[in-house]
């Protein structure tokens, strides 16, 4: 369902959520009264499905609007709906009525999602204490409602969070020009601003020579909302711990695992698979960089430093970061990406004349079956930084598909928010090439949400296992990565020439370089993660942070506190962190199967679609994997890729 997000107002959005709530109300009402009929079940998964497509009517926007009013009076409202939903399995009633369908001879003979659905209910009202002492469920509750007012605190202090720094044009010496140019003018005349946004952050700790002012910017980025998120962060942890010890759970990663593929002791051994050999292949990454700061007087290598003279080394291998980006204009990448999944995966686009958006960078689109002029399902792009947005890359689930009381089938709907650079009025938008394998990333959300044919709402692609949702994300990084994708993609944006073979070589070259060092770093977080999730007696964030560092094999950044802003750890990637390495073992697997054929060919795309995208959640992920590739998965091609199979 598409909604006029031009047109609201801070009054609207309570309203809109006061409706949710209530017509899910009335939802939970007809399944209390239709138990121990099966309806029952249909009825609360309705009111689940209300109270989702709500957050994508108002609440959303608290990620995106340029208004700061809306945006506080749209985290309010998501507070609200998330209060409701997570109140909902706390109920004595909703528990009586499941139970009640679940001890019927009807229930018995459930079959598909039905019959799933019936067991996560009552998997979920276990997780919700139905089986403890009145006490415990009271005080288990009241931990979850707070850890709510918690996630959204958290992620609203980052998102409204400013900072920057006024530097003279002579200590930006070295970089491209359009950097320049996206820059807003600091206080001082000849001054310009570095903000924390990504586009001004990155390309400067890439490419910037000043390694004093590289210090100063990650001294602040790793230290954006420091002192609030901190505090916020570790009353979450403690709040995790005494949740998993009500319910009789060794630790929070116990708990939180429970629905995943994984479980902590899964994580731990598969971290221990791939520590050795990475660190060993680290340090001979580590000292080719050093090798290189040596050559400019620096005696030892920082966290500040090392993308900087990763980037040095690329551009020895002949690989610059802006003559690559000058033949991936956003439009053509854009472009391209359709033509590829148009062809792949058997859809098309037709742009939506007026989106009706929170702002007018933002562009609508349908998708269509080929062949067909009927969109059955749409989705945002809202790709350039501005202040209070969301400051990261991702894609948000706005509408739930699945099938009405009246057997229509819903259309879903998503967003994809980034911070790529805007254009200029001399200059197009010019993707650094990593920032195209971004947007391929995000799009694989967006496919994995829009493609899923499921029955209840329930099952769409979002609920599959979180430690599962990133592999149809991954999957899509390879074509970015694929000769044959990126000759057809890279067109120069003042003479619309090809990409010069010679370069596409040495930029696919480039692929694993220094892959080591970048995989340390994943599993570094998984760890900071775990470390404060998968104890008996949490560490205070900061000391997590400090103790874990180690696996990057560069020195601590001291006086920093980057758990702070490392949102992932209060935005549903708890405990489940791993899941990106863990899902990229699954997306290199099926991929391997488009490279044994043809990256783009249409029919191991159309299998790939039904086995893995259009069941969405209503199987288990490993069902998928099995139907897909024929045999059990295997991390055979994600090792061969890090160099260790």
């Amino acid at each position: 369902m598409l909604h006029d997000h031009r047109a609201v107002t801070v009054d609207d959005l309570p309203r809109r959520a006061a409706a949710a709530i209530a017509a899910a109300d009335a939802e939970v009402a007809a399944a209390i009264a239709a138990s121990p009929d099966v309806a029952a079940i249909v009825h609360l998964d309705e009111a689940m499905r209300i109270v989702a497509d709500a957050y994508g009517a108002g609440p959303f926007l608290a990620r995106a609007h340029p208004d700061p009013e809306i945006r506080v009076a749209a985290a309010k409202a998501e507070e609200e709906l998330n209060q409701w939903s997570t109140g909902v399995v706390f109920r004595d009633d909703v528990a009586a009525a499941v139970r009640a369908v679940a001890a019927t001879e009807e229930a018995r003979r459930l079959e598909g999602e039905r019959a799933r659905s019936l067991a996560f209910w009552l998997r979920d009202l276990r997780r919700a204490g139905h089986e403890l002492p009145p006490a415990d469920r009271e005080r288990l509750e009241e931990l979850q409602r707070r850890l709510v007012e918690l996630q959204i605190a958290f992620g609203r202090n980052l998102d409204e969070w400013e900072d920057h720094l006024d530097v003279p044009k002579d200590r930006l010496a070295g970089m491209p020009e359009d950097y320049l140019e996206r820059l807003a003018p600091g206080d001082e005349p000849g001054t310009y601003r570095i903000t924390m946004a990504y586009p001004d952050y990155l390309p400067y700790l890439d490419e910037g020579p000043d390694r004093e002012l590289r210090r100063e910017l990650q001294h602040r980025f790793w230290n954006r909302a420091a002192k609030e998120n901190t505090e916020i962060l570790a009353e979450a942890v403690s709040i995790r711990r005494e949740i998993a010890r009500l319910l009789g759970r060794p630790t929070w990663a116990h708990h939180a695992m429970e629905p995943k593929m994984a479980d902590p002791e899964a994580v731990a051994a598969f971290y221990d698979r791939l520590v050795e050999p990475l660190t060993r292949r680290a340090r001979r990454e580590l000292a080719a960089l050093a090798e290189l700061a040596a050559a400019d007087g620096i005696d030892e290598l920082r966290s500040w430093d090392w993308s900087y003279y990763d980037t040095l080394q690329k551009r020895e291998l002949g690989v610059e970061p802006s003559e690559v980006a000058a033949y991936l204009p956003l439009e053509r990448v854009v472009e391209a990406l359709f033509e590829i999944t148009s062809s792949v995966f058997g859809i098309d686009y037709v742009p939506i004349p007026d989106p009706r958006a929170w702002h007018d960078d933002v562009t609508l689109w349908g998708i269509v079956e080929l062949g067909d002029d009927e969109p059955f399902a749409y989705f945002y792009m809202d790709l350039f930084p501005r202040e209070g947005k969301f400051g990261h890359a991702a894609c948000f689930p706005l509408a739930h598909g699945g099938v009405d009381a009246d057997g229509r089938r819903r259309r879903p709907v998503a967003a994809i928010l980034a911070n790529f650079t805007k254009p200029t009025a001399t200059n197009p938008s010019l993707l650094k090439h990593d920032e195209a394998v971004t947007l391929f990333h995000e799009f694989g959300h967006v496919l994995h949400h829009c493609l899923a044919r499921t029955e209840l709402a329930r099952f769409g692609a979002f609920a599959t296992e979180w430690d599962f949702v990133e592999a149809p994300s991954q999957i899509m990084e390879h074509w970015m990565w694929e000769p044959t994708v990126l000759r057809r993609i890279g067109r120069h944006h003042e003479t619309g020439r090809p990409m010069p073979d010679e370069l596409v070589e040495r930029l696919v070259a480039t692929r694993d370089h220094n892959v080591a060092l970048k995989t340390l770093r994943q599993i570094f977080l998984g760890e900071l993660d775990l470390a404060l999730h998968g104890v008996d007696d949490p560490p205070h964030p900061d000391d997590a942070y400090r103790a874990t560092w180690p696996r990057t094999l560069l020195p601590f950044h001291e006086g920093t506190s980057f758990p702070a802003s490392f949102g992932h750890l209060m935005g549903g990637y708890d405990a489940g962190y791993y899941g990106y390495l863990w899902a990229r073992v699954f997306g290199d697997d099926m991929f391997s199967v488009f490279a044994a054929v043809d990256p783009l060919d249409p029919e191991v795309g159309r299998r790939y679609r039904a086995e893995v995208l259009e069941p969405g959640a209503s199987r288990d992920a490993i069902e998928h994997l099995r139907a897909f590739l024929g045999r059990d998965p295997s991390p055979e091609a994600f090792l061969r890729r890090l160099g260790i199979a």
